[in-house]
């Protein structure tokens, strides 16, 4: 009879111990009440990537000329008066990556996409105030750049149109990790 008791108890702790955790989820899966529902215009602001192929590339243009007077005044004292380096990284200069991981990862001689570079400062430059360049001087900053470093000629505009076809000089130099999901 004790063993039956034992029996019947433990099954009416498990039933009660189950009948409790859907009790307490219940709620939880209703959230915690927090925030509110963000509208579609309050994302857009925020939703800023650029995509290799260029997708996400605002309206703008911008010259290596103009670009030149950008860095001047909201690049240089970071990246050097001509961007070989200073208290931050080098942006122009293509040293040889010869020394595997540890080897200096420049603008031209390691990145794959030129698109990425405007992404990169329209997101996070100037230090401390990112965000805050306008899409036309973010376009003539990566002109400046990339007309630096060779890729591109002194007088080539950049935009949505032109940016895209730019070709990194270590374009081809990266394995892809899963190339069936190209």
């Amino acid at each position: 009879m004790s063993t039956r008791r034992s029996a019947l108890r433990g099954g009416a702790c498990a039933a009660l111990l189950l009948a409790c955790a859907l009790a307490g989820a219940l709620p939880a899966l209703a959230g915690p009440g927090l925030g509110r529902p963000i509208d579609e215009a309050a994302v857009k602001g925020w939703d800023i990537s650029v995509l290799p192929d260029g997708t996400g590339l605002p309206p703008g243009q911008g010259t290596a000329a103009e670009g030149a007077v950008v860095y001047a005044a909201k690049c240089a004292s970071c990246h050097g008066p001509n961007g070989a380096g200073g208290s931050n990284a080098a942006l122009i200069g293509r040293p040889p990556l010869d020394k595997g991981i540890d080897s200096p990862k420049t603008i031209a001689g390691f990145w794959q996409n030129a698109t990425t570079l405007f992404d990169y400062v329209r997101r996070a430059m100037p230090w401390p105030q990112p965000r805050s360049l306008s899409d036309d001087e973010v376009y003539a900053l990566t002109a400046w750049v990339l007309a630096r470093n060779g890729i591109i000629g002194e007088g080539d505009p950049m935009n949505a149109a032109t940016l895209p076809r730019v070709r990194m000089p270590n374009r081809d130099g990266f394995i892809i990790r899963f190339p069936d999901r190209i």
